[in-house]
């Protein structure tokens, strides 16, 4: 990076330009803020060896935003700061999507332009170190360097030393693969881009085995897992399919969150859905569920137990379903709560009402519900369950079935 000449100051505006110009030449003694107009702008910052560059609009937004991703194109590790003449929503989020950095008015004040400058120079060498670093683990075989992933060989240590460095015990870790039909068409190269361009800073992405990648994505919920999961989906593709295990890291080693990350991404390519999320294990729990074990029934167990089975299982469930759904059944209103007393999936249009509801009446048991409102016939029915066999692969073939019951029936 060279030490001169490193801030160019791109415009077709060359009174304007001068007048930036004298606000940003003391930034340091050595720096000198080489001036361009639009046709030399990419053969300037070249030869200047440019890691900051101001782009002043010109009279076609278009062309600023083209610039802008030329610039970004040439080098990723460019600094690129847009100067707008007014703050205009459409340009700087186009510019932001082309690369920008960050955004100033022209007309700001001195102090602005060097404090966002400087700014910028920080972020610019935070840039630099980090890609230097990234290249050195490359070389080191940690990351690998075809998908920018870390090598499945150092993913416990690095998630652990994340884990235990930053005392993480709240977050999700997610296993990604193609479902059955689409391992044929699957790029390990465009999943790795997909995923490194939809997570943050601080998540961790690493290859994993059988042409699987994890994710982990520390202080996420399992709602924000799924959100990541989505925007995976959306950069991949809508062409392919994407099934996820999602595992909470919540006292548990690597080990442990793989196994069951792996067990929940089974499950959903198994099942035919987008993702599972892997049940936190309750032993202690689940024991008074077990009739060879001689002990007198304390009914506010099984009470405990069912409460458990509604955060952990159904409700994550009902959630997941409404989603998937949501695009699939038009001009159907889907709603889905739980609360104390019962738990409900909803669908309704102009041509049917159904209700599942599930709901607890003590004991080891439950009773699922179903209601299709103005049938007199098998499809109202009633299903007892035990609270055993509350599992996300039962209650997801219950749900879906009674989907299918009414579509069938709001003909």
């Amino acid at each position: 990076m060279n030490s001169k000449n490193s801030i160019v100051l791109i415009s077709d505006d060359k009174n304007l330009s001068e007048n930036i110009a004298s606000k940003l030449v003391f930034l340091r003694n050595n720096d000198e803020v080489l001036i361009s107009d639009y046709k030399e702008a990419v053969n300037s910052v070249k030869l200047a060896q440019a890691s900051i560059v101001l782009v002043h609009e010109t009279n076609s937004k278009s062309k600023t935003v083209e610039l802008i991703d030329e610039l970004r194109k040439e080098d990723v590790n460019l600094c690129i700061i847009l100067l707008a003449d007014s703050v205009c929503a459409d340009l700087i989020l186009n510019a932001y999507d082309a690369g920008a950095d960050d955004y100033a008015l022209s007309s700001a004040e001195n102090y602005e332009l060097v404090i966002r400058t400087v700014h910028n120079i920080k972020h610019s060498s935070a840039k630099f170190k980090a890609l230097r670093n990234q290249k050195l683990l490359e070389q080191l075989n940690v990351i690998d360097d075809m998908t920018g992933l870390y090598n499945y060989k150092y993913a416990q240590q690095v998630i652990e030393n994340e884990i235990d460095d930053n005392l993480l015990d709240d977050g999700a870790f997610m296993s990604l693969a193609p479902d059955e039909e689409s391992k044929t068409a699957f790029s390990i190269e465009k999943m790795a881009s997909a995923v490194l361009t939809s997570i943050r800073a601080h998540d961790i992405a690493v290859l994993g085995k059988g042409a699987k990648v994890y994710v982990l994505m520390p202080k996420t919920d399992i709602n924000g897992s799924i959100t990541v999961l989505n925007k995976i989906k959306e950069a991949y593709g809508a062409d392919f399919r994407i099934c996820a295990g999602i595992s909470s890291i919540a006292h548990k080693n690597f080990n442990e969150m793989e196994h069951d990350a792996l067990r929940a991404l089974s499950e959903a390519v198994s099942t035919n859905v987008d993702y599972v999320v892997a049940s936190d294990k309750e032993d202690t729990l689940d024991e008074w569920l077990d009739d060879s074990v001689e002990m007198p029934k304390n009914y506010k167990i099984f009470r405990q137990i069912f409460n458990k089975k509604m955060e952990k299982v159904i409700a994550p469930v009902f959630f997941r379903l409404q989603k998937a759904y949501e695009e699939k059944l038009f001009d159907t209103k889907i709603e889905q709560y739980t609360d104390a007393e019962q738990c409900v999936f909803h669908l309704k249009n102009q041509n049917q009402d159904s209700t599942l509801r599930i709901v607890y009446p003590g004991f080891a048991k439950i009773i699922v519900y179903i209601t299709h409102e103005g049938l007199d016939s098998p499809e109202n029915r009633e299903i007892q369950l035990a609270l055993t066999k509350i599992s996300q692969k039962e209650l997801v073939k219950i749900v879906e079935d009674f989907i299918k019951e009414f579509k069938y029936t709001a003909v």
